[in-house]
C-alpha cells in the first residue's frame, strides 16, 4: 500500500457502551466507512462528515470529530495548501471538489442592510395588508396602450399586454441541476414544488426525463454545449428555453458527468451511450459572435414555438456588456451566477480562484442595461449562493427581477455540504445514480420539505416588504436607495450604487 502524507480529516467515534451493534450505519453510509465484525468498525480516511450515520443511529452514539492534528503556523501555507501538494505528489492529478466556493472572501450580502420606513412613509402590516410577491419573467414592451373599458376605466389594449412572460407567484425559481449530476428523486421533487408554488425549475444540462413531462408548465430547459438530450418535442416540453453559456462555479470551462454516473435511465434521456462520460465543452461550437447567439436563440424560438429564451452566464469582470449584448441579441432573460454558486463537480482551482462576487454582478448589469435604456427587453435571475430571504431581497434591491436558489434546495432535501458530490456515493440520495442511495428521498417528501422552505422565504420577504413601506415586489427592484453599506470600501460602494449606512 502507498504511503499517504494526507492524514483523515475526520475521526469517527463510536460509544460502543451505548451502540445497539445493530449495523445501521453500515447501512446508512455511502462512503463504505464501516465494516462490521461484532459491531461497527469506522475507517475514518473515508469519512466525509455527511452525518447520514449520526442522523439515523438508534443509539446516538456516533460522533463526528474534526481531526486536529498540529501543525507549525504558517500563514502563507495553509494546512488545505500542504494538504493538496501532497495529494497531487501521489496522484498527478487535478483536485476535483464540489458545492460552492468556501474561501473567505467578502460576502457582500452580509455588508449590506435594508433601510426600513417608520415616519414619513410608514410599515404596512404584512398580514392585513395585501403585499405582491408575484412578477414575470420575460421581455417587457417598450410602452403600453390603454383602451376604455366603457365604465369609467381603463385596460390594456389588445395586444399590448407581456406577450410570453411567465408569471411567477414569488420571485424564487429553482437553480439548474442536471439530471445525472443528481439523482431523478431530487428532479421530481423540485418539478412537483415547483408546480405547488407556482414557479419554475430548471433542468440543468441533462435533458428531461419522461417523468416531468407532466409538470412541463413549470420547467425551463437547459441547452448547453453538449447538446444533451434535445430534440423539437422535447423542446416544446418547457415553459422556457436556457442556453447555458458557463456557470459560476466554473468560468471558461465546461461539463463533465464521469460515465459511472451514466446509468440506462441518464443514457436515455441524455440520448448518449450507457457509461461514457458526458462532455460539455466549454464553448459551444456554433457560437463565437454575438450574431451567432442571436442566431441560436431564434432558432430555439422558432423550434419551440416561440417560448422565452434566456442565456445563462459567470459572473466575470466584463459580464455588463456581455449582458448588454445578449439582451440586444434576443434573450428574453439573462442568467447571473456569482463565483459562490454550487457544482456537482470542478476543479477545486477554478472553482476557489475564478470569478465575482454575484452582488456585484447584479449592479453592474442592472445599470448597464439602464444607461444603455434596453432595461426592460430582459429579465434579470440571480444566483450564486442565495442563501435566505434576505439575500433575496438585497439582490432584487441591486436590480434583479428574481432569485435562483440550487444548494439551499439540496439543504433542505439533507445535503450537509460534504462536497464530495463528484464522487456518485451521496450518502443522502441527492447526487448520486445508486439505486440503493437514491430511493432514499421519498419525491412525495422532498417536495413538501421545498415548499415549506419556499413558501418561508416568501412570508419573509413580504415581512421586509412591509418594512420598507411598499407593498409589491416591484417596488424593490432596482431601488438601491434602500440599502446602506456597512464596512464596504468607497469604490465597492459605487460599483454597488449604495450608500454607507448614516447617508
Amino acid at each position: 500500500m502507498q504511503q499517504t502524507f494526507v492524514q483523515p480529516e475526520f475521526r469517527v467515534k463510536i460509544d460502543y457502551d451505548k451502540c445497539h451493534k445493530c449495523g445501521r450505519c453500515v447501512q446508512q453510509c455511502g462512503w463504505g466507512v464501516y465494516d462490521f465484525a461484532e459491531r461497527p468498525i469506522p475507517h475514518d480516511e473515508k469519512c466525509r462528515a455527511c452525518h447520514r450515520c449520526v442522523t439515523f443511529c438508534p443509539a446516538r452514539c456516533i460522533t463526528i470529530e474534526k481531526n486536529t492534528l498540529a501543525f507549525r503556523e504558517n500563514d502563507n501555507w495553509s494546512v488545505g495548501l500542504l494538504k493538496g501538494v501532497w495529494k497531487q505528489a501521489e496522484t498527478g492529478g487535478v483536485l476535483l471538489t464540489s458545492m460552492g466556493n468556501p474561501k473567505p472572501y467578502e460576502r457582500i450580502f452580509d455588508r449590506l442592510v435594508l433601510d426600513a420606513c417608520q415616519v414619513t412613509n410608514p410599515s404596512i402590516d404584512p398580514l392585513r395588508e395585501p403585499m405582491e410577491l408575484r412578477t414575470y419573467l420575460g421581455r417587457k414592451p417598450d410602452g403600453v396602450q390603454v383602451a376604455s373599458d366603457g365604465a369609467g376605466g381603463f385596460t390594456l389594449a389588445e395586444g399590448a399586454g407581456m406577450a410570453n412572460n411567465i408569471e411567477l407567484a414569488t420571485p424564487i425559481i429553482f437553480s439548474p441541476m442536471s439530471y445525472g449530476s443528481v439523482s431523478l428523486n431530487v428532479h421530481r421533487s423540485l418539478a412537483m414544488a415547483a408546480e405547488r408554488l407556482g414557479i419554475l425549475m430548471n433542468t440543468g444540462e441533462g435533458g428531461l426525463h419522461e417523468d416531468l413531462y407532466p409538470y412541463q408548465d413549470h420547467i425551463i430547459l437547459q441547452v448547453a454545449s453538449g447538446r444533451f438530450g434535445l430534440n423539437p418535442e422535447v423542446l416544446g416540453r418547457a415553459a422556457a428555453l436556457e442556453i447555458k453559456i458557463g456557470q459560476g462555479a466554473k468560468p471558461g470551462i465546461g461539463g463533465h458527468l464521469p460515465g459511472e454516473k451514466i446509468d440506462r435511465e441518464v443514457s436515455a434521456t441524455r440520448m448518449i451511450p450507457q457509461g461514457t462520460d458526458a462532455i460539455s465543452p466549454a464553448p459551444h461550437h456554433d457560437i463565437y459572435s454575438i450574431e451567432d447567439l442571436r442566431q441560436l436563440i431564434y432558432a430555439i424560438k422558432e423550434a419551440s414555438g416561440y417560448k422565452p429564451v434566456g442565456v445563462k452566464i459567470a459572473a466575470v469582470h466584463n459580464v455588463a456588456a456581455i449582458a448588454s449584448g445578449i439582451v440586444r441579441a434576443g434573450a428574453d432573460y439573462v442568467y447571473l451566477d456569482g463565483f459562490r454558486g454550487g457544482t456537482g463537480a470542478a476543479p477545486a482551482v477554478i472553482r476557489d480562484h475564478i470569478g465575482i462576487p454575484i452582488e456585484i454582478a447584479i449592479a453592474a448589469v442592472d445599470q448597464r442595461l439602464r444607461d444603455e435604456g434596453i432595461r426592460n427587453q430582459a429579465s434579470i435571475v440571480a444566483a450564486g449562493s442565495i442563501r435566505s430571504s434576505a439575500d433575496a431581497a438585497k439582490a432584487i434591491a441591486l436590480g434583479a427581477d428574481v432569485v435562483a436558489i440550487g444548494t439551499a434546495t439540496l439543504l433542505a432535501l439533507g445535503c450537509h455540504l460534504c462536497q464530495s458530490c463528484h464522487t456518485g456515493s451521496c450518502s443522502w440520495g441527492i447526487t448520486t445514480q445508486k439505486p440503493e442511495l437514491t430511493r432514499r428521498i421519498d419525491p412525495e417528501w422532498g417536495a413538501e420539505r421545498l415548499t415549506n422552505l419556499v413558501h418561508a422565504w416568501s412570508h419573509e420577504l413580504q415581512e421586509i416588504l412591509g418594512a420598507l413601506g411598499v407593498n409589491a415586489v416591484e417596488s424593490l427592484r432596482g431601488s438601491r436607495e434602500r440599502l446602506r453599506a456597512i464596512g464596504l470600501d468607497e469604490q465597492t460602494c459605487k460599483i454597488l450604487g449604495v450608500k454607507p449606512a448614516g447617508m
